[in-house]
């Protein structure tokens, strides 16, 4: 290989483990002892239970707190306290490359469950690790005959699946083989490795018991050492997995080299259950024969209408015939769909288009496909109606869906994680028309008070700049840590955090938008979370936050409070933070609650003509009319801050005049006839010569 820092990992890790060992018996003391190496890096300690007193944790559990998504520079701080606190003399490693991760969401071994089961899976969490560091140095009948045992035990404590296999190699590296989904796949290619690995692999949709795992470690060492593969152990195996992984994902979804489809097996998913079992994916309009036949979909077309009757014209069929045997391609993602509102599977192409003639069905047309997941997950919206659709263009919506297969759960595999787009200073600064000083005034406020309103009148981007803060801060685009939602008079208690909902059997106790926000957030407590409100002056907001009112305060933050509809004792996260919007020009809207204004930090958003960013803009777009609209809008202003029944809140901001491609003056005129003019109506609608000299000379501006 040519990299042998690996080598340097597995000797902590190993060390790491066996001295764990150790505090089998004496866990209140190990929990004592992370918790002050935490404490010592200036690190707030990983949650790992429903509220922060930790009184037992499994090793697996332990490994995963610095086997998550955090930082390297964390990571590598957390292990070199731990080498200090548990005298690890080996040397600290600085590369991970090769190691596994696991989700944030799903990075315990255990659940956060209040009754003897935890207790109980966590004593035999601490057995099989045990049982596997013992199996590992001394191979014998007796010590795999307990491993064996002991696996089965905890194998279907709910989430773990396969991310067991991931805890086994962490703590052995060079003895057990990691499983995760990346791995699997890998393993499944004859190419790289023994045709007999290979089949033991494929033999498991699910995850094995303890006696086949082992056989899967076996065959799949003694393939290395025999092979001339570029990998020789487990380790050197996973370091190179991820590396090709990491190169295709990269070239494929940047370059488009993979589609995305999505696709209906049969009416209703009808053919799904056959359809996965044979590692197929196919279409009907078998009776016009082999599809590669035709040179265009206008003969597809004209073939089915002969078949299948003229009383339709067949473009949805034919473009559709015409994509599954000319535009599929090997190695494609299809997302197989139920109806609009379910996803049932998840595969890969595997093969070129074939028509077999063979089939009893009209379903002739097929393609080989490794369907990865099968199982039933919400679809976020409705889906397209069509059998067969390309979405490869709508990279959001693929996230989405990729997004479904991410995290471990009772029924599922674990999935590597989406990357998102990175986000900075910078990006921000070049999208959201804000000076650099005001900027870090703002990112301050929010970390420093928790709770911030963007106040100002409508147009100063308040909403655009919310979400791209979030971001700023975030570090990347990342949408699983930003929610938005709108007040209304209408929006409820119930609506926000929880209450009782008909169905058609009576009532039934749901949880709101905000509950199970904090509650995501909750489990991953290192990163930061953002939830944005927009309009939040129009809510009845006393009766929308309740009892959490005295909750949102940045030093309440983590104290339980009983909830009005359950007997759940609740609090919100120290890595939750609001961020709400108001328009100060609203002026049929009442002052808010003092309870809540005294509770939130409130910065003034201003029209931004004079930034950096947007001086950049006016003098890319280059129009001496667009010019001379902007002069007349900030002379306008002057004098609507100037107006005693309206000031500073009312001013028109700078997003009315952004995103124009050129200031044609078809644009510039609607901006002035459908936007300025009839807010200055709304101003001063007691002065109508005042609005009509107005008028008169913002629509001489673009002349």
């Amino acid at each position: 290989m040519e990299n042998k820092e690996y080598m340097i990992w597995v000797k902590f890790y190993m060390e790491f483990a066996t001295k764990l060992l150790e505090y089998k018996n004496d866990r209140k003391s190990l929990i004592s002892k992370l918790q002050d190496a935490y404490k010592s890096i200036g690190l707030k300690f990983p949650k790992v239970d429903s509220n922060d007193v930790v009184t037992d944790m499994d090793p697996f559990t332990i490994f995963g707190l610095f086997n998550k998504g955090i930082p390297n520079i964390n990571r590598t701080s957390i292990l070199h306290s731990f080498a200090k606190t548990f005298s690890i003399k080996g040397g600290v490693p600085n590369s991970f490359d090769g190691i596994p991760v696991l989700n944030n969401l799903n990075a315990t071994f255990y659940k956060f469950i209040r009754d003897q089961e935890r207790g109980k899976d966590i004593d035999n969490l601490w057995k099989l690790f045990e049982a596997a560091i013992a199996y590992a140095d001394y191979d014998s009948f007796e010590n795999r005959e307990s491993f064996v045992k002991v696996f089965d035990l905890v194998k279907d404590i709910k989430g773990n699946l396969w991310k067991l296999t991931m805890g086994l190699y962490w703590i052995r590296p060079l003895r057990f083989i990691n499983l995760d989904l990346v791995n699997r796949n890998f393993l499944k290619q004859p190419s790289n490795i023994s045709p007999a690995c290979t089949e033991i692999i494929n033999g498991f949709i699910f995850s094995p018991d303890g006696e086949n795992y082992l056989n899967i470690c076996d065959a799949v060492i003694e393939a290395l050492k025999e092979g001339t593969y570029k990998y020789k152990n487990l380790p050197e195996l996973s370091y190179y997995v991820k590396k090709v992984s990491s190169v295709q994902a990269n070239t494929d979804i940047n370059n488009e080299k993979v589609r995305y489809w999505i696709y209906s097996p049969g009416p209703g998913a009808s053919k799904w259950e056959e359809f996965y079992r044979k590692g197929i994916i196919a279409i009907n309009w078998g009776k016009i024969g082999d599809l590669s036949q035709f040179p265009s979909k206008e003969d597809m077309k004209v073939r089915m209408q002969e078949f299948y009757g003229s009383d339709y014209t067949y473009v949805n069929a034919g473009h559709a015939a015409w994509q599954f045997a000319n535009d599929m391609k090997p190695g494609d993602v299809v997302f197989a769909k139920k109806g609009i509102s379910k996803i049932i599977g998840r595969g890969i192409i595997t093969s070129d288009y074939e028509f077999n003639p063979d089939r009893p069905d009209d379903y002739k047309n097929i393609r080989r496909i490794n369907w990865t997941h099968n199982g039933e997950w919400l679809h976020p919206g409705n889906a397209h109606v069509k059998m067969l659709t390309d979405v490869t263009s709508y990279m959001d919506y693929v996230h989405k869906l990729n997004r479904l297969f991410e995290s471990d759960t009772e029924d599922e595999e674990e999935e590597k994680a989406i990357s998102y787009p990175t986000y900075n200073v910078k990006k921000f600064l070049e999208e959201v028309y804000m000076d650099e000083d005001e900027y870090y005034k703002l990112r301050n406020l929010i970390k420093n008070k928790m709770n911030v309103i963007l106040q100002g009148a409508p147009g100063v981007g308040k909403t655009f700049a919310a979400k791209r803060l979030a971001y700023s801060i975030i570090g990347s685009k990342n949408q699983d840590r930003v929610m938005m939602v709108q007040f209304h008079q209408s929006y409820s208690y119930e609506d926000f955090i929880m209450g009782f909902r008909p169905t058609e059997s009576g009532f039934e106790l749901k949880n709101g938008v905000f509950y199970n926000f904090c509650k995501n957030a909750e489990i991953d407590s290192e990163n930061p979370y953002f939830f944005i409100i927009d309009e939040i002056n129009r809510g009845n907001l006393s009766k929308i936050f309740g009892e959490l009112l005295m909750l949102i305060e940045n030093d309440k933050r983590g104290i339980y409070l009983q909830l009005l509809y359950s007997n759940e004792k609740f609090s919100i996260p120290e890595n939750v933070y609001i961020i709400g919007m108001m328009n100060t020009a609203d002026r049929s809207l009442a002052m808010l609650d003092y309870a809540l204004r005294r509770r939130f930090a409130f910065y003034e958003m201003k029209p931004a003509f004079n930034s950096n960013g947007f001086r950049a803009y006016r003098d890319l777009i280059n129009n001496s009319k667009f010019q001379r609209l902007l002069d007349t809008v900030e002379t306008l202003n002057a004098e609507i801050s100037s107006d005693e029944s309206l000031g500073d809140g009312f001013c028109i901001g700078h997003s009315y005049f952004c995103g124009l491609s050129e200031a044609s003056d078809q644009n510039l005129s609607r901006i002035v006839e459908y936007e300025l003019i009839p807010l200055l109506k709304e101003y001063w609608f007691d002065e109508p010569s005042k609005v009509k000299d107005w008028s008169y000379t913002l629509r001489n501006a673009i002349k």
